[in-house]
């Protein structure tokens, strides 16, 4: 049988790369790979399905299952995960705890975007900071006029307001015209601006207390296998979970290798050991199964804040092929 020539966008991270660089094939798939960053992917992705299979916010994929439009199947293979407590840049001037931000302006990228979910998530449930309470800017980070790549109908209580003509987010955090700037990268700011800082000075220390309260490991991004291939090919799914689990094994095992440190950066050792202790040895698990409080969490939140129509539910976004795995 020959294999299947598909095209496969996702991120060069150490978890994917054993799989771009032929050290992991995937079962019955001779692949083209474009790595590429997130915002291309995925805009790519939503507005033309230009991949066969690609890195998916979760957000997104959420948003269009709900509506019952998803142009891909998911498969529970978590690409990108962080905490978000480093995600909330504020005006240290005006700003001091997260309930000051009631009634603020917040500039973001994207309304639906997954790190903004969990993000309103983390502020409405910690500090009782809802939705309602702020007055949402979206605007590019670093460029002027960035659209939501999909449409949404908010709730009539939430104000969502665009950035100037010619502004971005960035700009609007340093000259105060926001008290506030969320998104998943940080703001491009001239160096030394005064009077702009995290929301969480200690945001490593405030993400540990979270994960010891909630044992949530946010998750960002998942992966996509085209609909129309899943359906005439019901092993695929299946097929791309287990090489990015295979990939996954073998970045990780790369970590444990300390005599010549793989990562360049100091501490790496600590740091793993660190996260193991806290999370477990398996932190960064993939599989619906492991991370189903992680999902449905997310799925209530998401369906709360309006962005999705009904309530969704992992089945619902995931292919069966890839709900279970066969054991020796």
């Amino acid at each position: 049988m020959s294999k299947l020539n598909l095209s496969i966008a996702i991120g060069d991270y150490d978890r994917n790369r054993p799989l771009i660089d032929g050290t992991v094939q995937m079962d019955g798939v001779d692949p083209v790979f474009m790595t590429l960053s997130p915002e291309e992917i995925f805009f790519r992705a939503f507005r033309a399905q230009e991949f066969d299979i690609c890195e998916l916010s979760l957000s997104s994929s959420t948003v269009k299952t709900a509506q019952g439009n998803f142009p891909y199947v998911g498969v529970p293979a978590f690409l990108s995960r962080a905490f978000r407590h480093t995600c909330i840049w504020v005006r240290t001037d005006r700003i001091r705890k997260p309930e000051d931000l009631k009634g603020k302006r917040i500039g973001l990228p994207e309304y639906q975007l997954s790190a903004m979910v969990w993000a309103r998530a983390l502020l409405e449930d910690d500090y009782g900071v809802k939705p309602s309470d702020i007055i949402w800017v979206r605007g590019g980070i670093e460029e002027p006029g960035r659209p939501e790549k999909i449409k949404l109908t908010l709730p009539k209580d939430v104000r969502l307001d665009s950035a100037p003509e010619g502004k971005t987010i960035s700009g609007m955090l340093a000259s105060g015209e926001i008290d506030a700037f969320m998104a998943p990268r940080a703001p491009s700011l001239p160096v030394n601006t005064p009077n702009v800082g995290w929301l969480f000075p200690d945001p490593v220390a405030a993400a540990k207390d979270y994960y010891k309260r909630t044992k949530i490991f946010p998750i960002m991004h998942i992966v996509g296998v085209r609909r129309t291939l899943a359906e005439q090919h019901p092993w695929l799914p299946g097929a791309v979970l287990k090489a990015f689990e295979q990939s996954k094994a073998r970045a990780l095992s790369h970590l444990d290798e300390t005599s010549a440190t793989k990562v360049t950066l100091p501490f790496v050792e600590e740091r793993l050991r660190e996260a193991r202790d806290l999370m477990g040895h398996d932190y960064w698990s993939y599989g619906v199964e492991p991370n189903r409080h992680v999902l449905e969490y997310f799925f209530k939140h998401h369906h709360a804040q309006g962005l999705s129509p009904r309530l969704v539910k992992p089945e619902d976004l995931f292919h069966p092929g890839t709900l279970e795995s066969f054991k020796l």
